[in-house]
């Protein structure tokens, strides 16, 4: 940026700008989850001093405690990081007084209309503004409706009598978080940027550079806003067609996923996507919907995501029919019949429940009588409709007396040839079995 150019932004965002240009910024976290743990320890990491807010008390003090409860963390992270005092965590907003730059990573559910339920942003925008100062620069991290930003941070700030711009700059740089990605982290994973102002938008870029290693400015935060549900949604409707593919496969008395590594072969024009038991997590069966709720309000209906949503809730179902006609075979009824999930997290590797299929595949099972049961290495206990369940045994006698085993989470701790030497049926919604040596009877997707 020329001298010109930043003396044209004023001496505001010009002392903030030299501040993270230095590494001398402080930066403050509000929210401490899936994205803003990790988002602060890269920060304290990079030599930034760091202030984690959140309002959940177990988690203040497991980090007080040097501990983490993120499984991308590692416990001696945080307790390395807290010991030298580059990342402290408090439930109290007061302490981003002294921050430079606080960026927002708050959870954004939905409500039972499907519509956006941003009352933890609001709730945080609410008690940080009676702290803000001149000289500060907010980013909300949080996914949101495009037009939030703007709709309703900006005017949160400037009832303060805050020129955003000019005393406190905004912006919007969406998480880009896959929980148990080996490959893909914060440092190289680009991060989007899209300011109020080209002041707004230039010093969050500045921010994002001492942990990230490709900053992508965009013109506005509108247009970061629904690139992050771009996203979400592109992978949402794929694997709806994948699924969707796996039905009609299944009438058509093809493999799904012979028919898939087929047309992955074509090197051009293809991307592969692949069936499961639904679609889980927080941010893919529940961004799009965000896209869909701002366009209703303009008078458009967002057929492909709702299509999509309607695919992939029919899944867990799809997979409780699957045993049901299994046990059938076996001149068996669901109702008592003994099923083991093996996993019961969302995905791989990761000890999140956050929308998770097969929990809902547990849930069904369960609500038709089933004597349905779980096992998952990173889930010992969990609470299903006030029940508190724990995580079966799993030996070769578990698997035995199973009526039918579903593989429901591929997680890599499974001994896949072993659970298929031992199993009588099993329903593998993954497609581990392929090409394993098998006495059970197999069903796929």
């Amino acid at each position: 940026m020329a001298t010109t150019e930043r003396l044209a932004y004023g001496a505001t965002a010009e002392r903030l700008r030299a501040r993270l240009a230095s590494g001398q910024a402080t930066v403050g976290i509000i929210g401490l989850g899936y994205a803003g743990l990790p988002m602060a320890v890269a920060f304290a990491e990079a030599g930034l001093p760091t202030i984690g807010v959140d309002l959940r008390p177990d988690r203040v003090a497991a980090l007080v405690a040097g501990r983490s409860y993120v499984g991308d963390v590692a416990d001696a992270t945080v307790a390395r990081l807290v010991a030298s005092g580059q990342l402290r965590a408090t439930d109290d907003y007061a302490a981003l007084a002294a921050a430079d730059a606080i960026t927002i990573c708050v959870p954004t559910p939905l409500s039972k209309t499907k519509a956006p339920d941003i009352a933890a942003i609001i709730g945080a925008i609410g008690a940080l503004a009676p702290h803000l100062r001149p000289g500060q620069l907010v980013v909300l991290e949080s996914t949101s409706y495009p037009g939030t930003t703007a709709e309703i941070l900006q005017p949160a700030i400037e009832a303060r009598g805050l020129v955003v711009g000019a005393d406190v700059f905004l912006a919007f740089a969406p998480e880009r978080v896959d929980p148990g990605n080996a490959r893909f982290g914060t440092r190289n994973t680009p991060k989007l940027v899209g300011g109020v102002t080209d002041a707004c938008r230039d010093l969050a870029v500045a921010l994002y550079r001492a942990i990230v290693d490709e900053v992508v400015p965009v013109s506005s935060p509108m247009v970061a806003e629904t690139a992050k549900l771009l996203e979400n949604t592109f992978r949402a409707v794929n694997v709806a067609l994948a699924n969707e593919m796996a039905l009609m496969c299944r009438r058509l008395g093809v493999d799904v996923w012979e028919v898939i590594a087929a047309a992955a072969t074509k090197p051009f024009g293809f991307m592969p996507f692949y069936p499961g038991p639904g679609l889980g997590g927080h941010c893919i069966p529940i961004v799009p919907h965000y896209l869909a709720w701002k366009l209703k309000t303009l008078g458009y209906e967002a057929r492909f995501i709702a299509l999509a949503d309607e695919v992939n809730a029919a899944m867990p179902a799809h997979v409780v029919g699957l045993v049901a006609d299994a046990l059938n075979d076996d001149a068996r009824a669901l109702r008592g019949s003994r099923v083991l999930l093996l996993g019961i997290t969302y995905k791989p590797d990761v000890a999140d429940l956050r929308e998770s299929p097969p929990l809902e595949v547990l849930r069904l099972l369960r609500a038709k009588g089933a004597a349905a049961a779980y096992h998952d290495p990173h889930v010992p206990a969990l609470e299903l409709e006030g029940a508190q369940l724990a995580s079966a045994t799993l030996d070769a006698a578990a698997l035995r007396e199973a009526d039918c085993v579903v593989i429901a989470t591929h997680h890599a701790a499974y001994d896949w040839a072993w659970v298929a030497r031992h199993a009588r049926v099993i329903v593998d919604t993954r497609n581990v079995l392929a090409g394993v040596p098998s006495t059970a009877r197999v069903i796929t997707l």
